[in-house]
């Protein structure tokens, strides 16, 4: 067991459907040239950046460029302000970032030395990027994820040189394995200013899992184990220890005592947080301040990022997309400032232990664009500048297996597709200062209204409008009459328009009657389901309807369900349906939903393909009988780390088949659709813009009857007739 030794902490340098002009471009050289040397005042830039009141002039401005190595060796090419290509390092020195983060792992490779990917940052890899990083004028810090590939919540995977080995032996493992790589740092000159013992380690470290939430005295030995190594190679050095999850309550203030139980020495405890996963910044700020006082300890995160847009620009999909983001923010290179300025008041706040912020992987660019694929792939093959290569498949089976490709970040980064930086790379120099531009729309509040069939559709009076600057105005909008066309369950899109002449969009659904008992599992008692094996109704942000969900995870081989049996259900024909997100789940694993009556059963599987990618399995022809009893039932077995979501679960009756005829109504529409608009009066054509809605409707809607299609059309024709030629 390694001595524990006392030490205080010390310092260390959703959207509306409408087309808006955004803040986005790359930053130019005007923006570039701005005056930032005061303190007094915001700057004239390209986007609004509030300042930072009381900002510590030694905050970490920090960025993880882990994969840049094998992006450049992919020919991916860095650019200055003035677009001219540069040195990256030089580009962050440049932008405000005092400090780079770079991961290292043990031996991510195979026996025949193919690389797995993710920038193959081995020891000597992270010692070159440290020596950039030192040359450009930037601390380092070393961020051990004491594995092979990857280390996160989901996986802690021992490194294969360590494996099977027992406690003590991993203890002594780590701790040389961290003393030796550090003293390589040392040798090559690396500032070195912090040493993170582990990454996201909030279930396991080095292959060894925890059981339970609570720190146990293994995994303190094994963070000590890191922690003495970095006192006697750096001894000038933060040490760092890693978790992440703060939006669940009590999680770091469970584990900052049970470290502290154990008398485990360390400086700072660092959080990741990323908007889409971690909840709100004022919780981040109170799970870290109840850190900081409780313990003494200095707080910051490790891990932020935001969207500066939702393409994909490397053929290889994104973690964050269209069907992912949260509406927090707008995907945009202003959301992108917004967010991490946010972040940065949030770390702030906590007081003088907040010592700063990181920015993961900013600069992991695609290699080339999507027409590229496959010139793209064989780059990632050859030199790991994507997240992982198909030789990581045989040491992660489960988590890379067949998914190995690109970056899933490059949307996320604070440098465009082409490798130049955007304006939201200053945002660490303009929280100092502050940063005002052009006031323009930032995001519409989406307007999403659902209702059960048969029920009134009510739309808001208002819509939230945001602005750069951070303001939100609330305008009054006038909905289309469309909205009293609504026919019979569907999804309808209902046009509106603000009295500034802003125009938006309503999705209304209106869902067919469900005859599944606490199908989403709101309720508190839960107890029309059965539950079986691994799954349990949990409170969750992963809910695809509503705050709580089923959730299931085990680190080895498991069995979960959640069955319902239903009674008085109308003699007929019903769809059964189940909504499902999940990870590290193969092909080989099980995942059922069937439905069983009087008359027979039926199935259809259920899919998990990645976090918060949401998949509706649909049994489409359940006959119940005349005694109207149905057992509707999710079933899964999954393989070990599996991890995965059970929600909405739906029986509905079929809506029988449209015979309604529309040739005629399309054919208004498609002539409607041909009007040049800019040669009548703006009132003539609002007319026929309500008709056309009107129209679309009608083809939406389930239960639309010929005479809807008659009437409608005669409106679009009307409108049509009646239009104004502007004088």
């Amino acid at each position: 067991m390694w001595n524990r030794t006392t030490r205080g902490p010390g310092g260390v340098a959703a959207t509306a459907a409408l087309s808006l002009a955004l803040t986005g471009a790359a930053l130019t050289p005007a923006a570039w040239a701005a005056d930032t040397a005061a303190d007094d005042g915001p700057v004239d830039a390209g986007i609004f950046v509030q300042k930072v009141d009381g900002l510590s002039p030694d905050f970490v401005n920090g960025v993880d460029v882990s994969s840049v190595l094998s992006l450049e060796e992919s020919g991916v090419v860095f650019r200055d302000a003035a677009g001219q290509p540069a040195d990256l390092f030089d580009v962050l020195a440049d932008s405000g970032v005092n400090t780079v983060r770079i991961r290292v792992w043990n031996d991510p490779s195979d026996a025949a030395g193919r690389g797995y990917g993710g920038g193959n940052v081995d020891a000597a890899r992270a010692v070159e990027i440290g020596e950039r990083a030192t040359s450009a004028g930037l601390g380092v810090l070393v961020d051990f994820h004491y594995s092979d590939f990857w280390a996160d919540p989901g996986r802690q995977l021992a490194p294969k040189a360590w494996a099977g080995l027992d406690a003590p032996a991993l203890e002594t493992a780590l701790h040389d394995y961290t003393a030796a790589t550090l003293q390589s740092f040392e040798d090559a000159g690396v500032d070195v200013t912090m040493v993170q013992v582990g990454n996201e380690t909030n279930n396991a470290i080095a292959g060894y899992t925890r059981a339970g939430t609570a720190i146990d005295e293994t995994f303190a030995d094994l963070i000590q184990a890191g922690s003495s190594a970095v006192r006697e190679v750096l001894p000038d050095a933060l040490v760092a220890v890693h978790f992440t999850n703060p939006e669940t309550p009590n999680r770091y203030a469970t584990y900052a005592a049970g470290l502290d139980t154990y008398g485990v020495d360390y400086d700072v405890f660092a959080s990741s947080y990323y908007p889409y996963w971690h909840g709100t910044t004022a919780n981040l700020t109170a799970a870290l301040t109840q850190v900081a006082n409780t313990y003494g300890k200095q707080v910051m995160v490790a891990e932020t990022s935001w969207a500066h847009t939702l393409d994909d620009g490397d053929g290889y999909a994104n973690v964050i997309g269209s069907g992912t983001i949260t509406d927090q923010y707008p995907a945009s290179v202003q959301g992108q400032a917004t967010e991490l300025r946010d972040v940065i008041a949030a770390v702030s706040a906590v007081g003088s232990a907040g010592i700063g912020v990181f920015y993961w992987e900013p600069a992991w660019v695609p290699v080339g664009p999507p027409s590229a694929l496959e010139a793209n792939r064989a780059l990632w093959e050859q030199y790991g500048s994507g997240w992982a290569t198909s030789a990581a498949s045989e040491y992660d089976p489960v988590h890379v297996g067949e998914f190995y490709g690109g970056s899933a970040w490059d949307n996320q980064g604070l440098f465009g597709f082409d490798g130049a930086a955007l304006e939201s790379l200053r945002t660490f120099e303009y929280a100092r200062t502050g940063a005002v531009a052009p006031r323009v729309i930032t995001q519409v509040g989406a307007v999403e209204v659902t209702v059960t069939d048969g029920s009134p559709v009510v739309l808001p009076s208002t819509l939230d409008v945001s602005y750069n600057d951070g303001t939100v105005e609330h305008p009054a909008v006038t909905w289309s009459t469309a909205v009293s066309w609504i026919r019979g369950p569907g999804e309808y899109s209902i046009p509106g328009t603000t009295a500034a002449g802003l125009s938006v969009t309503a999705t209304v659904t209106v869902l067919a009657k469900n005859h599944v008992v606490d199908h989403s599992f709101e309720d508190a008692s839960h107890s029309a389901w059965a539950f079986a094996g691994y799954a349990w109704p949990n409170p969750t942000s992963d809910a695809s309807d509503g705050g709580t969900a089923v959730t299931f995870w085990n680190g080895s081989a498991f069995q979960a369900s959640a069955t319902q049996t239903i009674t008085g259900v109308p003699a007929g024909t019903y769809s059964l349906q189940a909504t499902t997100q999940g990870t590290n789940s193969p092909g080989t694993d099980s995942r059922v939903l069937s439905a069983t009556t009087s008359a027979g059963s039926w199935s259809a599987p259920m899919e998990f393909t990645a976090w918060n990618e949401f998949h509706t399995a649909t049994v489409p022809s359940v006959v119940v009988g005349a005694d109207g009893v149905v057992t509707v039932s999710a079933a899964f077995s999954l393989s070990g780390g599996a991890w995965g979501v059970l929600d909405d679960v739906r029986l509905v009756a079929v809506e029988p088949a449209s015979t309604v005829r529309t040739k005629v109504l399309d054919v208004a529409l498609a002539g409607a659709a041909r009007i040049d608009r800019d040669r009548f009066t703006a009132a003539s054509v609002a007319r026929l813009d309500d008709a056309v809605a009107v129209g679309e409707v009608v083809l939406a809607g389930s239960r639309a009857t010929q005479r809807d299609v008659q009437q409608a059309t005669v409106l679009v024709a009307k409108a049509v007739a009646q239009l104004k030629r502007v004088k």
